[in-house]
């Protein structure tokens, strides 16, 4: 079984990722770059599934993370991958992931 700090990882991974991929790119960009919706949304999918797997009593201790909305982002992506609203997908890479990365990086135990 894989602990929350892998969870986590792949969650602050997987956001780096998004921005590097979304760096210089407009909305109308990423509409039209069926490349760069593919690979923002599968770290999007990402997100949500190592978001969906993390424990119990670390969501209860983190609340302000939004997991129930994270995974629930994965589900739609997932399950309703044929209603994909890209408008949606860009708000999030535009107003969320930032904020994700910032509130991640202080649940990740540096190296040593």
């Amino acid at each position: 079984m894989r602990s929350d700090e892998s969870h986590l990882l792949d969650m602050l991974l997987a956001a780096r990722k998004i921005k590097r991929f979304a760096a210089d790119l407009t909305e109308q960009g990423f509409r039209e770059s069926e490349i760069h919706q593919s690979a923002i949304i599968r770290e999007l999918q990402v997100i949500g599934e190592a978001a969906r797997l993390v424990s119990e009593p670390m969501k209860t201790q983190h609340p302000e993370m939004q997991w129930v909305q994270i995974a629930g982002m994965r589900n739609r992506l997932i399950h309703e991958y044929f209603r994909v609203d890209l408008k949606l997908v860009w708000q999030v890479v535009e107003q969320d992931i930032d904020a994700l990365i910032l509130r991640l990086e202080p649940l990740i135990p540096k190296e040593s």
